[in-house]
């Protein structure tokens, strides 16, 4: 099928690492740049990007967050004072050694998180319970040098935003993690159709220095995962760490309770390859740069361009529409947006014209639809939900698909090699066994989730008394 549309995009079941690769530069989203394992994120790519953040960006003011901005080095002696966050960041640590021609006195470290900067912060600011909370966001770059990259899902740089607040109780900054870890779920579903799993990283997956990590979790069309959204409670460590103290309502002085919580790019690598098909992007309605694309046909004719502009107009209001006007065929621009995922196209040419009617095709289903001019804005509005509402259920069907039980480790290990996706198994919450799992399987824990079930009594690995499910997948 791949071929009959897009002659360069490998087929998805054919080789899906390079399907994904066609597309992200097929599609315009990125090109490579000079730096391993760097991109560069082109006007569609980001547009989509700032669609997300603006999205986002109003979830998190509504929730009472502010905006600020840290800098970008981060002095060794600082990133010290946190011992388990440094151990657990270190191999991929980026380090300035020179200024111009000199030696610093200090390594700098290039950010790959900002928890420390945001704790020397707090600490010159934060003095009483009157302070508090204090609920800050900062939109960024970090770098974390990565072995393994791929454009989006792991990259050297790349853009996210950070969460990083301060509280007076443990509960407050409890509630505070799973506030946003709610925000990034909705996001997803309601924004971006990708259906999420919400629960807890067991220890060994949780963040560095934190008392314990949320997660949403997500399933690629290949049958992995990937870690979509998280958020930390981070306890007082950092606070101990740093001093952040503060007098609280009886006077004593108290170490503040702590939350991180970011979502970054590899958001759009999701949305690929959830979905994604071989006629390259699907891009649902709420997130696209263009919602709608008109493309006239026979616009040499005389009316043709002016009816095709004069519907941009119309439409408007209704939808955020683009039209190509350029003296390329139709069928290649059919080509070109379906390739980068156009929710809806509208064709209309000179015998449209003389009919009072379009043509929409839908990207998701490749429907094509006869539409009156009368019926024309009440349709595409109500097209544009249901492809929406389509993408979310379709792939919520798949995931259910990939999406199997195991009671035993045997069950286990022939899921993972045959079927692939999620398996629901339970644990004993021995370490061993978990890293057992990933060593015979190359399948991690995803999350323990939140609505629990007992799909057996025992631990799926050592078959002793189950503690909990969890959800395993091969991951990105």
């Amino acid at each position: 099928m791949a071929k009959e549309f897009v002659k360069d995009v490998t087929g998805m079941d054919e080789d899906f690492a390079q399907w994904y690769t066609d597309v992200v530069t097929k599609a315009e989203l990125i090109d490579y740049s000079s730096v391993r394992g760097s991109m560069i994120i082109r006007p569609y790519g980001y547009a989509i990007w700032e669609n997300i953040k603006d999205a986002l960006d109003a979830k998190i003011k509504e929730t009472g967050h502010e905006n600020v901005y840290m800098p970008l080095f981060i002095p060794e002696s600082l990133l010290q004072k946190e011992k388990d966050h440094i151990e657990g960041f270190a191999p991929e640590v980026a380090w300035v050694t020179h200024g111009g021609d000199e030696e610093l006195a200090e390594r700098l470290c290039v950010r790959p998180t900002s928890e420390v900067l945001f704790g020397e912060h707090y600490k010159n600011i934060i003095h009483s319970y009157r302070d508090l909370p204090k609920l800050y966001n900062q939109w960024a770059n970090v770098v974390r040098w990565e072995k393994t990259t791929r454009p989006f899902l792991r990259t050297l740089e790349f853009l996210w935003q950070e969460g990083h607040t301060c509280h007076e109780t443990d509960q407050d900054a409890h509630d505070e993690t799973v506030k946003m870890l709610e925000v990034y779920a909705e996001l997803c579903e309601e924004m971006l159709a990708i259906p999420v799993i919400k629960g807890q990283k067991t220890e060994k997956e949780k963040f560095a220095g934190a008392k314990y990590t949320y997660t949403i979790e997500s399933l690629m069309h290949d049958g992995k995962a990937l870690q979509s959204g998280t958020s930390h409670h981070l306890g007082d460590g950092f606070a101990k760490s740093f001093g952040i103290q503060f007098t609280d309502r009886d006077g004593k002085l108290q170490y503040v309770q702590q939350t991180s919580w970011g979502l970054t790019t590899r958001i759009i690598g999701a949305m690929i390859m959830v979905h994604g098909d071989d006629r390259g992007l699907v891009v649902p309605p709420r997130i696209a740069p263009t919602q709608l694309m008109i493309v006239p046909i026979a616009q040499h004719k005389e009316g043709v361009l002016d009816f095709a502009y004069n519907l941009k107009t119309q439409l408007a209001g209704v939808a955020r529409v683009g039209i190509d006007a350029s003296d390329k065929k139709p069928g290649w621009k059919f080509n070109e947006y379906e390739m980068k995922g156009i929710p809806l196209r509208l064709e209309v040419g000179p015998r449209d014209i003389e009919n009072g009617q379009v043509i929409l095709a839908r990207r998701d289903t490749g429907e094509k639809i006869t539409v009156t001019m009368e019926e024309l804005e009440g349709k595409v509005a109500a097209l544009l939900v249901d492809i929406q509402s389509n993408l979310l259920e379709k792939a919520r069907e798949h995931r259910e698909d990939k999406t199997t039980i195991a009671k035993t480790f045997e069950e286990f290990k022939t899921t993972v090699n045959e079927k692939g996706g999620f398996i629901k198994a339970m644990w004993c919450g021995d370490r061993a066994c978990e890293d057992k799992i990933k060593e015979e399987t190359s399948a991690t824990s995803r999350c323990m989730p939140f609505e629990q079930e007992q799909v057996s009594d025992t631990c799926v690995c050592c078959e002793k008394d189950a503690k909990q499910l969890v959800y395993w997948a091969k991951a990105y």
